[in-house]
């Protein structure tokens, strides 16, 4: 018998979600109008009659049944006697996995979840609202600790996975493009459950790393945000997401301030910050005759300025180099050089795509510096990171080799693991 994802759900009716062909990035102005002047591809009807309708008459109880079907499980605490093969595909049927076998979550195996953790199973880590069934969904303790066990979790995880939970953010993202996510620890936790901060932090070799990470996939997977053509529509997808590239920060070996501190927490508090973004890059190889400074410069340089926001991952070797031979005292220091030294030319900036769809209206709306960057000549050379404070600098690695990933992840928030001990 399996615990099935029983959620308190509160049904709504909002406005329903009017889709267009795809693809949408790269096409001139005049396939986009044609797409407006054409048909919804899931319901055959004209688009700009839907949304006149959408926004002239009521909704309700005409909305179509794939908007307002009631989830699998909504009145259903525990499945079944069955099998473990049956049981495992069920849950694979009904979308609650990521496409590898779960640990079934028997009503024992989430007792003792559970006792990881001193709040009461029935307590509300969070709402979410799930856009295939157009409903709010708050999750409870238990409801996590059902997840957890399915990812192959242990107890002392658990503090970690609701400290996830709690900040109503997926792993997955309902965008044609390659979103990908990373979950980054902090404080006195991670070598409490064996975190790896080191050697291979983003290889399949660590069960903290792992099951975290994958708890966090399945949450949304479960909240139903890994529907295809419902509510993923990424035209390749990610397996960075599989485990959300979960890792500790190296704190010991680092030289500089840790990334929760840097965010406001005590150096002793245990931590949790989420990043997400587009791009990864890693680097080349080793040392190279420029220095690690200027080489991170213009792999910044070529990378896609998503948001202007940038996520730098580097060894330790990386940072000792850059304070001890190249005069970066903190980290703050070499993300104001990076803000004031990554450039690029105006029209390459303006050309990309999700840039333009990003910042054109800021521009318009004479925001700076998107205002005079629109005004620029294409050859001109602007600054994309130019806000320091967007340029997130975070140190892993086991110091094997001098390497380090850019990417870029915008750092969307950071909350406290101790408070769910």
């Amino acid at each position: 018998m399996g615990l099935s994802n029983d959620y308190i759900r509160h049904s709504r009716v909002p406005l329903p979600f009017i889709f267009t062909p795809h693809p949408v990035i790269g096409l001139p102005p005049e396939a986009l109008d044609a797409y407006i002047e054409g048909n919804d591809p899931q319901t055959g009807n004209p688009i700009m009659n839907e949304i006149i309708d959408a926004l002239t008459k009521p909704q309700g109880e005409d909305m179509p049944a794939t908007q307002t079907a009631a989830h699998p499980a909504s009145n259903q605490a525990f499945l079944p006697p069955d099998t473990e093969d049956n049981l495992q595909a069920l849950f694979y049927e009904r979308g609650w996995t990521d496409g590898l076998p779960i640990i079934l979550p028997t009503e024992e195996r989430v007792k003792r979840m559970l006792a990881g953790t001193s709040r009461k199973p029935d307590e509300i880590v969070g709402e979410i609202f799930q856009m295939d069934t157009r409903e709010d969904i708050k999750y409870t303790v238990r409801n996590i600790a059902v997840i957890a066990v399915m990812a192959g979790a242990r107890p002392e995880h658990f503090p970690v996975i609701l400290a996830i939970a709690s900040t109503r953010q997926t792993a997955l993202m309902p965008s044609t493009t390659a979103f990908s996510a990373m979950l980054l620890v902090n404080g006195p936790i991670r070598n409490e459950i064996k975190m790896n901060c080191g050697i291979g932090a983003f290889s399949p070799v660590n069960l903290a790393n792992s099951v975290i990470g994958r708890s966090w996939t399945l949450m949304g997977t479960v909240w139903g945000f890994n529907k295809p053509l419902k509510t993923l529509w990424s035209s390749q997808g990610n397996n960075l997401v599989y485990n959300s590239q979960c890792a500790g920060e190296n704190e010991e070996r680092s030289v500089w301030t840790p990334f929760h501190v840097q965010k406001g927490f005590k150096p002793d508090e245990s931590v949790v910050s989420i990043f997400r973004g587009w791009t990864l890059i890693s680097s080349p190889g080793t040392a190279s005759k420029r220095t690690h400074g200027e080489e991170l410069k213009i792999e910044m340089g070529i990378m896609p300025p998503a948001n202007s926001s940038a996520t730098i991952i580097m060894d330790p070797l990386v940072a000792r180099n850059l304070k001890e031979n190249e005069g970066f005292a903190t980290k703050q220091d070499y993300a104001k050089w990076l803000s004031q030294n990554v450039k690029m030319p105006a029209g390459r900036y303006w050309k990309a795509d999700h840039i333009d769809m990003l910042s054109a209206s800021r521009a318009f709306q004479g925001v700076e510096p998107y205002a005079s960057w629109k005004k620029a000549a294409d050859n001109e050379l602007i600054a994309p990171f130019y806000d320091p404070e967007r340029i997130n600098i975070v140190v892993v690695g086991g110091e094997t080799s001098p390497l380090w990933k850019a990417s870029d992840y915008n750092h969307t928030l950071s909350v406290s693991i101790d408070k769910w001990r």
